[in-house]
């Protein structure tokens, strides 16, 4: 997995991520989104590289972005920025857990809820 966006900020590719980050918020300027899920429609396609960007370019507008690992088949995110994939969301929904098992990331304003242990 690529975090393009941090490692090459002026690239082509972390500019259309940028772009993709200003369309969102144009399209909900008087409603704000404050979830949004991305998912692929089959199983080989696999959209962690561009929830991860969107993610970074999300936070260093200045928004505090939290970004949730559902993948429990193939998890991705925790590598990408180098965190532990445990303690996670699994761990979380089977009770396992005192406190939200949510990791800060390099990225300012950005943290994580890695996927946790595969059910």
């Amino acid at each position: 997995m690529s975090l393009i966006t941090l490692t090459d900020p002026r690239s082509p590719v972390s500019e259309a991520y940028r772009t993709l980050r200003t369309n969102l918020s144009f399209y909900s300027v008087d409603n704000p989104i404050k979830t949004l899920v991305v998912t692929s429609p089959t199983p080989q396609e696999n959209p962690a590289d561009t929830v991860a960007n969107l993610a970074v370019t999300l936070a260093q507008s200045g928004r505090r972005t939290l970004l949730v690992d559902c993948d429990l088949r193939r998890p991705a995110l925790h590598a990408a920025f180098s965190l532990p994939a445990e303690p996670g969301l699994t761990n979380m929904v089977l009770n396992e857990v005192d406190k939200l098992p949510i990791q800060n990331t390099s990225v300012d304003n950005l943290a994580l809820l890695a996927s946790g242990p595969t059910p």
